[in-house]
């Protein structure tokens, strides 16, 4: 959970791009495209949650 504003606004922006990369895959490529970058975004997302060391110490 963002411990600030300026956390939460960059985590809002990540979302938007997200959605964003997502919409032009879908509007240049279709459905295929769309599952394709959806995929990519799954894939980056895991690596930064199990990266090692993490991020954080907690």
């Amino acid at each position: 959970m963002p411990s600030n504003e300026k956390e939460l606004n960059a985590n809002l922006f990540d979302q938007l791009t997200l959605v964003e990369r997502i919409e032009r895959h879908l509007k240049s490529g279709g459905i295929e495209a769309a599952e394709a970058e959806i995929e990519i975004v799954k894939n980056e997302i895991n690596r930064k949650l199990y990266q090692q060391p993490p991020l954080k110490n907690e």
